[in-house]
């Protein structure tokens, strides 16, 4: 488990998609079960919090490109 340090502004969303590249459903979800308490700060992290980032080995399913065509 991997350690990081939030900056000013950071929320959920944007520290996993900025660390690991990534921020759906799964991702957050482990997020929030190895960061118990971090709930309390809000929607905005405080700068200089350190988290938790979960170890996840696989990419989500790619959405299929939908087409007018279709």
């Amino acid at each position: 488990m991997r350690g990081v340090r939030t900056i000013a502004g950071d929320t959920a969303n944007t520290l996993l998609f900025r660390e690991l590249g990534r921020s759906d459903d799964q991702a957050e979800e482990a997020f929030w079960l190895i960061n118990p308490g971090l709930a309390e700060y809000g929607a905005v992290l405080p700068a200089g919090i350190r988290v938790y980032l979960p170890e996840i080995e696989e990419k989500p399913a790619a959405a299929a490109r939908a087409s007018v065509w279709d």
